[in-house]
């Protein structure tokens, strides 16, 4: 779910760009790029995997020129290549949708909060509460990070959506369809947590040294 035309107070502009920037700044305090630039094949999935999602948010529903609703994805990339990197793409992804005219420059920040920021720090703590509590099981971490985790994510993402309209929305028709479009949200949830269990498994068979977030030794060897 993300934004097409700005339905929002300028001070809820102004709010979300400042947060965004602030998640931004951190992420690129944690020098990702030096990974980037130490791992050449690290370089090509990364930037595939960004126009992957780039062309995967092509596949839109929208019944209202303000908001669509998508596959976001977020929760798969942070899984791959952790949250700073995610969040990159993220933004890289939200400024192409822009340049092709899908959303509006003044909607980057609330976009990049709703379809990155959001997504991939409820995804951050659920990997963390599983890293550091759960059992060191193969199918523990692929449903509790990649169905269960990407469910979750989607419902934060979507419900920061419809509390933003809610609360800064400067047109009453938007603000209640919002709460209409809330009501869809649980349709949203299994659809993109069955995408990212099922491409997330695929990459544990046969790529799991992929996965940033998957130790293969722990979870596999030590079994």
């Amino acid at each position: 779910m993300s934004f097409a035309q700005s339905v929002l107070a300028p001070w809820a502009l102004l709010l979300t760009t400042l947060l965004s920037l602030c998640v931004m700044v951190w992420a690129l305090w944690r020098q990702p790029w030096q990974a980037l630039l130490d791992d050449t094949e690290l370089q090509h999935r990364w930037l595939g995997a960004t126009l992957a999602v780039v062309l995967m948010w092509q596949l839109r529903a929208q019944a209202v020129d303000w908001l669509t609703l998508h596959l976001v994805f977020t929760v798969l990339m942070t899984l791959i290549f952790k949250v700073p990197l995610a969040l990159i793409s993220n933004v890289v992804i939200n400024v192409a949708m822009v340049m092709i005219g899908r959303n509006e420059w003044m909607l980057l920040g609330a976009n990049v909060l709703v379809t990155g920021v959001v997504p991939a720090t409820i995804i951050g703590v659920v990997w963390r509460l599983v890293d550091r509590r759960l059992p060191d099981n193969l199918m523990v971490f692929l449903f509790a990070c990649g169905f269960f985790g990407a469910a979750l994510a989607t419902l934060g993402g979507g419900l920061t959506a419809v509390l933003l309209i809610i609360v800064a929305g400067t047109d009453p028709d938007a603000i209640f369809l919002a709460q209409e479009y809330a009501r869809f949200l649980p349709l949203l949830m299994p659809s993109e947590a069955f995408i990212t269990g099922m491409l997330l498994s695929i990459l544990l068979v046969y790529h799991p040294d992929w996965v940033a977030t998957f130790n293969d030794h722990r979870y596999i060897d030590t079994q």
